[in-house]
């Protein structure tokens, strides 16, 4: 069912989402070769739980951690785990946030320590076109419009886009209706309107948008061992437009 949000209701979650950027704006010089995920998960956790949120990926669908690290060629829902990043590195860092029950969500990409034409470029292409979906969520449109802006632009830079894995509504809980698919058909899919909360996550590849599970049934991995690369907000449909709620505040910047 899909849940259409009041203004209060936004306002909080936007509160919601300004801790769970405070703590990827954090993470930025947190980050460095030599620390593990595990580091990171434990960081982040003591730092949502002192300023009042709940890490609320734990315990959802029985999953047992604040964050997902994902290095490299995984594609999402790493374990954090007690392996030290070394130089050159590609981590995905997801998380939500329930604070005072309102629910937020975002990942986002960092490079450890120093980085490579490749990565820069790979993390670029990616950023851009989750901005490009999110310019599309506005009232009338429709959910293929975000996955289609997203896509041909991937794609015409040379990238796959995951399709087994796609953003959703958000709030009361993590995961509600609708889905949002990274690629699609413009014009076509259901109708935004104004309440809707969506998050919107392109994760792309530098090679195939195929993918293949871990055994724990939680952890995927690119195909072909290529890399992969992520950024999620969490968005509100207004009449105004689309209203970030875990903004950075480096919109404009790509």
């Amino acid at each position: 069912m899909i849940t259409l949000k009041s203004a209060r209701e936004i306002d909080r979650m936007a509160e919601s989402g300004a801790l769970l950027a405070d703590v990827h704006k954090q993470l930025r010089s947190f980050i460095k070769p030599g620390i593990t995920s595990w580091d990171i998960e434990v960081f982040v956790r003591d730092y949502i739980e002192s300023h009042g949120g709940i890490a609320a990926q734990i315990g959802f669908e029985d999953y047992k951690y604040a964050t997902c690290c994902s290095i490299n060629d995984e594609i999402c829902h790493g374990f954090p785990r007690k392996k030290p990043l070394k130089e050159g590195d590609l981590i995905k860092v997801d998380m939500c946030i329930d604070l005072k029950g309102a629910i937020s969500d975002s990942c986002w990409s960092y490079v450890v320590g120093n980085s490579t034409p490749e990565i820069d470029r790979l993390m670029e292409v990616t950023k851009k076109a989750l901005y490009l979906g999110i310019e599309q969520a506005q009232v009338g449109n429709r959910i293929g419009d975000i996955g289609h802006a997203i896509q041909t632009y991937a794609e015409k830079e040379g990238y796959g886009v995951v399709r087994d894995f796609v953003g959703h509504g958000i709030g009361p809980t993590i995961h509600e209706s609708p889905m949002i698919p990274h690629y699609g058909e413009a014009g076509k899919g259901l109708r935004l309107k104004e309440g809707m909360v969506i998050t919107i996550e392109p994760m792309i590849n530098t090679g195939t948008w195929k993918m293949k599970m871990d055994p724990n049934g939680w952890t995927a991995y690119t195909l072909d061992g290529g890399l992969s690369c992520q950024y999620e907000h969490s968005l509100a449909i207004t009449k105004d437009g689309p209203r970030i709620l875990t903004s950075q505040g480096e919109e404009g910047t790509y």
